[in-house]
């Protein structure tokens, strides 16, 4: 079992700016929710790869997440690495459900126990964050990506050991590193991973 999709692109190429979906998924327990207003109510949920590798699937092989690397991977493929992932300690992956309809995968990740982590000083407090936004319907949202941001670096600085979030977009994915920039990110230097060159990006507590 490789451990490549692990280093999957973060916080997804060209994300829609919609989180509409066309079925919701049974509600099960939260890791975190939050209300934002006007915009609804947001839920992260452990991913559950037998119930979602279809959802999943569907997502990562549609070629606007070609920077996810999963385009070519089967239904099975999938549900494999989600297990593989629901099987660590150090890895984690959600559904991020707005108003009960699932709009994003997000995944979170200890450095140090990734390749990521070899390719930089790994400092105390550091969690990884994966993002893939669902298919847009429709005419995209305003502000849609910036919303669910802000819920998800909330998350993931709801832990009091995290102090600093780390992402690594491919660079060749512009749009998502200045979505990155505006959401308080600092740029770190370009990196290379198995499968991609990348630009680490940084965002501490105190700067969030």
């Amino acid at each position: 079992m490789t451990t490549e999709p692990l280093t999957a692109e973060p916080l997804t190429t060209e994300p829609p700016t919609t989180g509409a979906h066309t079925t919701a998924s049974p509600r099960r327990e939260a890791v975190w929710e939050q209300v934002v207003e006007g915009f609804g109510a947001i839920r992260v949920v452990p991913v559950d790869p037998p119930a979602d590798a279809d959802l999943i699937h569907s997502w990562v092989t549609e070629e606007r997440a070609r920077f996810w690397g999963m385009l070519d991977a089967s239904r099975d493929g999938v549900l494999e690495i989600y297990d593989y992932l629901d099987g660590l300690t150090t890895h984690h992956a959600y559904l991020v459900h707005r108003d009960d309809l699932p709009v994003a995968l997000f995944q979170t990740y200890e450095p140090g126990a990734d390749p990521v982590g070899e390719c930089y000083d790994v400092q105390p407090g550091d969690v990884g964050v994966h993002l893939l936004l669902g298919p847009a319907a429709g005419e995209g949202e305003r502000g849609f990506t910036g919303a669910l941001l802000s819920v998800l670096v909330a998350y993931a600085f709801s832990d009091p050991r995290h102090t600093r979030i780390v992402a690594e977009p491919d660079t060749r994915n512009d749009k998502m590193i200045a979505r990155m920039l505006r959401t308080g990110f600092t740029l770190g230097p370009e990196i290379d991973l198995p499968d991609k060159r990348a630009r680490l990006c940084f965002l501490t507590r105190h700067d969030r």
